[in-house]
């Protein structure tokens, strides 16, 4: 497993709320779902995303998908502009599908937009998610028009499983999105996705998250990929930007917190999952890494689960 596996893990659609909205022209739609992440995919026609972050608006067509970072509305508009007259824009959730269509429009001339909205919790998949832009556009490079009339009747139909075909098909469309978007030229993609192709450092990165609970030691490291340590650790250091142990107990305490706040263990057995023998030394690292105890944490936790969309 490597970390993009990882942060991504957490980023699944669970009943995720996955829309289709038929909009003529001059209309445009506002997403309020308030969510981390939408995905937006034109099926027919094209349109532009104006978000409060971006200076000015983007154009998305078809054979294009987009990744837009929430909580804030955005609004997804078949004109590039930001001002519309009373009965043009309409506020939607992702879970509703929406056709507006008055009748003296051609419904030949209408933009199908197909979108889905994730309310992703957890730090682990924030470290992944919070370094993309605002709104990201990536073209298909492939010709995925069967995939995308296959969605469109999946969505106008009730046959059983539809929910998860959708969800599984929502993920992969995501997970395709953002790695193509990392790999194109100038993207700013996190240091650790570029070190993954190192043939000294993509190795030890896979194995500590594959297991983050093991006993590793600069020593035991390098023995994977048969360097010396002062090797291992300059090149680390180089390709990721900090050290590999220093690395490894900031992942550690990104799963402990999402461990705490997700499950009822104890703080003793996240200790042992995430690699500390004794709660104590666990607890200290803990409050070093978050500010508080692993309790204070959970606590904490706990009373923004409450709060949160739902």
């Amino acid at each position: 497993m490597d970390p993009f596996d990882s942060l991504l893990r957490g980023v699944r659609a669970e009943g995720a709320a996955f829309g289709r909205s038929v909009l003529p022209p001059t209309w445009a739609l506002r997403f309020t779902d308030g969510a981390p992440v939408t995905l937006c995919i034109p099926l027919r026609g094209e349109g532009w995303i104006l978000h409060p972050k971006c200076d000015k608006p983007r154009l998305v067509r078809v054979g294009e998908a987009v990744v837009v970072r929430g909580p804030e509305p955005f609004v997804f508009s078949t004109e590039p502009r930001s001002s519309f007259r009373p009965g043009e824009l309409r506020d939607v959730r992702c879970g509703e599908s929406r056709a507006a269509e008055p009748p003296d429009a051609d419904p030949a001339e209408h933009m199908v937009l197909l979108a889905g909205a994730y309310h992703v919790q957890g730090q682990a998949p924030q470290r992944l998610l919070g370094v993309l832009p605002p709104v990201l556009v990536v073209p298909d490079d492939h010709d995925c028009s069967s995939l995308r009339d296959y969605l469109d009747h999946q969505l106008g139909g009730c046959r059983p499983g539809r929910q998860i075909v959708l969800d599984r098909l929502l993920d992969w469309l995501l997970v395709c999105t953002i790695r193509d978007w990392f790999d194109q030229p100038g993207a700013e993609a996190p240091r650790w996705y570029s070190a993954l192709s190192d043939d000294t450092v993509g190795p030890v990165l896979r194995a500590m998250h594959d297991a983050p609970g093991m006993p590793w030691t600069l020593s035991s490291l390098t023995a994977l990929v048969k360097v010396s340590r002062t090797t291992l650790a300059k090149r680390f250091t180089e390709l990721v930007g900090e050290p590999p142990l220093t690395y490894l107990t900031d992942w550690r305490m990104t799963l402990a917190a999402d461990m705490l706040a997700d499950s009822t263990a104890t703080v003793a057995a996240v200790a042992r999952q995430v690699g500390y023998a004794d709660a104590f030394g666990f607890s200290a690292a803990f409050k070093r890494a978050h500010g508080v105890s692993p309790s204070e944490h959970r606590k904490l936790a706990g009373g923004a689960a409450a709060h949160s969309p739902g």
